[in-house]
């Protein structure tokens, strides 16, 4: 476990603060936003895959990205190597998105004290012989769980990431970032039929939770069930029908197909679905959509967003009403509102833009078995992989995991290879019941952007939309 001693202090260590100081405000001279954006993240990964570790790997970087900013134009540079001559040298490659100057700089993001998650470093936080102990236990257990297990695959992963920002006033806003996944993934077979099935958990924590039995235990059997169900599966159905969503971890479908388009930069550029929509009607009534990254020690929270601004819970969308975008300080001041907390880059290597934290839907009054009542005929959804949407139309496609057919509100038997297509602003309008269960995920979600990857939420209650495209291969 890390000790105050081995924590990230680059002023300490590699740099004279005021001489640092001083070049950053010679490269904000004239700008409209500027900072110092310094990072040290540390990643450890097991992989215990057919009976031995198939991948262990562990890395440890760290470097600095200096930014200047004048209207549109943004001058970026970055470098691993953290000496002032590096500094100075990426100053003149930032300086060349101000020109001749003439802009006034933007105030300073307010401060904050609130911690969301603990600064415990997981990374090594169990010794590399016991990590092996326990993923050879849960292979041994999911093994030994039901004889058709033909193969188990378990990984561990954590990260730690320290941030400092120093900003041209001299303010410098820093924080401590956590990190822990384990993964579980079975393949059964039967009559010569094999299946899949995966569970995962995690967030803003140390290993020491997950590493307990009763967790690990829990996914094992996750992951067998859904391999189970699938082996039962027959062909999805294929053709326009209602689809109830469960709860969870299918919000991964609000966040991509809705969550995506109102991000400040693309509703700026007017090249979002959701563009020039604000105070407008863009889902039914009912619907209530939020960003909130001040959730304690979920994945996507962040006690202060990348460019040192305090995350917050920003109402998107309220009883179907679309009232906020979700904004980096560029695109916030560019248009002429308050950043929202949201903005986020990969690593020190990239520039920030407004990304989400936790994106979900806020529950409503029915139960969840009112909900599938009202589905006459049609597909309840209950786990998804990855997804595709297309920005400027909203156009999104996804495919199932685990799913079922649904017949006078009575949940039938489970259908494979089934995808759900649609687009999102319709999809919006089209919901028809909310269940009163919301649920988050478990702390698994990964989201792209411009090639930028960073961690992030969702959630969804169980929820009815009408007249979906299902893709199916059943006659």
């Amino acid at each position: 476990m890390a000790t105050n001693d081995d924590r990230f202090r680059p002023f300490e260590t590699s740099l004279d603060q005021a001489a640092t100081l001083a070049i950053l405000r010679e490269t904000a001279a004239g700008a409209d936003d500027s900072e110092l954006f310094f990072e040290r993240r540390k990643n450890e990964f097991l992989v215990f895959d057919d009976g031995r570790i198939s991948n262990a790997s562990f890395t440890a970087r760290e470097g600095f990205g200096l930014r200047a900013v004048k209207g549109e134009a943004t001058g970026y540079a970055h470098s691993s190597e953290i000496t002032e001559a590096a500094v100075r040298r990426a100053s003149k490659t930032a300086r060349l998105a101000v020109r001749q100057g003439g802009g006034t700089l933007s105030p300073p993001p307010r401060r904050t004290n609130r911690r969301i998650y603990s600064d415990v470093n997981p990374v090594g936080e169990r010794e590399f012989a016991s990590q092996v102990d326990l993923l050879k236990e849960i292979d041994a257990y999911a093994r030994g769980a039901d004889k058709r297990v033909v193969q188990a695959t378990a990984m561990l992963s954590t990260s730690f990431q320290e941030i400092e920002i120093l900003r041209p006033d001299g303010d410098s806003a820093k924080d401590s970032r956590p990190m822990s996944l384990m993964r579980v993934a079975v393949i059964v077979e039967e009559n010569g039929r094999r299946e899949t099935g995966s569970a995962a958990a995690g967030g803003r924590i140390g290993m020491a939770s997950l590493g307990e039995k009763d967790p690990w235990k829990s996914l094992v059997e996750e992951a067998l069930r859904i391999a189970l169900v699938n082996l039962e599966a027959i062909p999805a159905p294929a053709g326009e029908m209602d689809v109830v969503l469960g709860p969870g971890w299918p919000g991964v479908l609000l966040h991509e197909a809705v969550g995506h388009g109102l991000e400040g930069d693309f509703n700026r550029k007017q090249t979002s679905a959701f563009a020039g929509l604000m105070g407008k009607r863009v889902a039914a009534q009912g619907v209530t959509v939020i960003d909130d990254g001040t959730i304690p020690d979920r994945r996507g929270s962040i006690t202060i967003d990348d460019e040192g601004t305090p995350s917050r819970a920003n109402v998107l969308i309220e009883d179907g009403i679309l009232v906020k975008y979700l904004q980096d300080r560029q695109n916030a001041r560019l248009v002429g509102v308050q950043p929202t907390g949201n903005g986020r880059r990969e690593s020190y290597e990239h520039s920030p833009m407004p990304r989400m934290t936790n994106t979900f839907m806020q529950g409503g009054d029915a139960k969840p078995e009112e909900v599938l009542a009202e589905l006459k005929d049609g597909v309840f959804a209950v786990g998804f992989s990855g997804g595709q949407v297309d920005i400027t139309n909203g156009k999104f496609v996804f495919s199932c995991t685990e799913a079922y057919r649904v017949r006078n509100g009575k949940v039938g038997e489970p259908v494979k290879s089934a995808t759900i297509i649609g687009d999102g602003a319709t999809a919006l309008q089209r919901i028809r019941a909310i269940g009163n269960d919301l649920k988050l995920d478990p702390g698994v979600g990964n989201c792209g952007k411009n090639g930028q990857w960073v961690p992030v939420g969702v959630g969804l209650p169980t929820l009815l939309i009408g007249g979906l495209t299902v893709g199916g291969s059943a006659a």
